[in-house]
């Protein structure tokens, strides 16, 4: 396996583009993106689990039903959420319009928004620019699609991956957004997955919705969960492998790529959190079971106070404690071991495995071991905290599971990007 450029173009038979149709006074970057396959795909996704669903999530769960997509079209600026019938009949348009300038079947388009909740989308901007969309679709245009579901992002965030599947190269790519509104079971985020892997969509959805579970499903910014949150993939079988239609190798293979790719994303969504200056890492390992892990480590990751001690850089590991224990999982905090340190010097030292946190090197620094404090380097502290990627490692007696969920800082910055998001 293999990291390629290209995002969502970087698989066969793919195109995008982006623009802007000027759904908000003001807004001077992309605001509507296309992605286009050029033969139908199967088709899986996950959503929102807010009782309060946009309009759009609506209408794409609608469509994806029968497995079956080979466009997606996103604004962002406008969430259309809460906009009722008026709202799902914009979403609507924005699907047909669409398909009537690809040639292709409505209910073969997913349709995301992202941006403020309450506000009726101006769809006739859109329909008005479809033509000039779709003129533009190109295999380098992602570039433009990348931008245009930028919300409060401070970077585009893409990604691809290669691999060899029944012994021909099979790509996965994707683009999402998200910085605020992130809280697990996903946040404020559209993701875009595409793949030229021929599957069959049961087993599309069932790779989708087991990644998602230790991906975006592990990332918190701010404790809010959106309205809006969709992740879909698109395979339109064109790497011309034999169709993965049951578990096996080649399935395992395909799992192994698209978790990867999805792992790199979450990761590029907790970084870029509203107003954040870090990313914040958090493994639990030697825990009973990986839900437990995951459980643990998501906890950390949620918490406020948590999130504040990063931003001050201060080894206040007290902090780590009572939100592992306020979790719900079971864990023995006299047989816990706690160590902070840099997520490149975790990985350089094989932080992760159960039987070793680092201990004494210059980018890690033990500050709890088996119910007791220990009395550590605050100054190296402080300097690991004040890496741009900074971790958490847990280390139990209980069995030998690991898992790990991403956050990051909170900041003054985020106050003041979100205390005036609609005006």
């Amino acid at each position: 396996m293999k990291f390629v450029e290209g995002g969502v173009t970087a698989a066969q038979g793919f195109t995008a583009n982006g623009m802007l149709c000027g759904l908000r006074a003001g807004r001077t970057k992309n605001d509507t993106a296309l992605v286009f396959s050029k033969v139908p795909c199967t088709a899986a996704g996950v959503f929102t689990q807010n009782r309060v669903k946009a309009e759009c999530v609506k209408l794409t769960m609608q469509n994806l039903s029968d497995g079956k997509a080979q466009a997606a079209i996103a604004n962002s600026g406008i969430a259309n959420a809460c906009t009722g019938q008026e709202g799902f009949e914009n979403a609507r348009r924005m699907a047909a319009c669409a398909a009537k300038q690809l040639g292709i079947r409505e209910q073969d388009v997913i349709v995301c928004s992202t941006g403020v909740i309450g506000m009726q989308l101006p769809v006739q901007k859109i329909e008005e620019n479809i033509e000039t969309l779709v003129k533009g679709l190109s295999r380098e245009n992602h570039e433009q699609a990348r931008t245009a579901i930028m919300t409060t992002d401070t970077h585009f965030k893409e990604c691809a991956v290669q691999t060899t599947i029944g012994g021909k190269t099979v790509t996965i790519g994707a683009m999402c957004k998200g910085s605020g509104m992130i809280h697990i079971n996903m946040g404020t985020m559209l993701s875009f997955v595409t793949t030229d892997c021929a599957i069959s969509s049961r087993m599309l959805r069932k790779a989708l919705i087991s990644s998602v579970q230790g991906t975006y499903n592990c990332v918190s910014v701010d404790g809010d969960t959106s309205t809006n949150d969709t992740l879909t993939v698109m395979a339109n079988g064109l790497a011309g492998n034999t169709l993965i239609d049951s578990e096996g190798a080649d399935f395992d293979a395909f799992y192994e790529a698209l978790n990867t790719l999805n792992t790199e994303m979450a990761k590029k969504i907790a970084g870029d959190g509203e107003g954040a200056t870090h990313l914040v890492e958090c493994t639990v390992c030697g825990a009973a079971t990986v839900e437990t892990a995951r459980q643990l480590a998501k906890s950390v990751v949620s918490s406020s106070l948590v999130k504040a001690m990063f931003y001050g850089r201060d080894a206040n590991f007290g902090r780590i404690l009572c939100a592992m224990g306020y979790s719900g999982a079971t864990f023995s905090p006299e047989k816990t071991v706690i160590s902070l340190c840099s997520v490149k010097g975790a990985q350089r030292h094989g932080a992760t495995d159960v039987l070793g946190v680092p201990d004494g090197k210059e980018d890690s620094v033990m500050v709890f071991d088996h119910g007791v404090p220990l009395a550590f380097d605050e100054a190296l502290a402080k300097e690991i905290l004040s890496q741009d990627e900074v971790a958490v490692r847990v280390v139990l007696e209980d069995g030998t599971a690991c898992g790990t969920a991403w956050g990051c800082d909170l900041t003054y910055d985020y106050v003041k990007i979100n205390g005036d998001y609609r005006t």
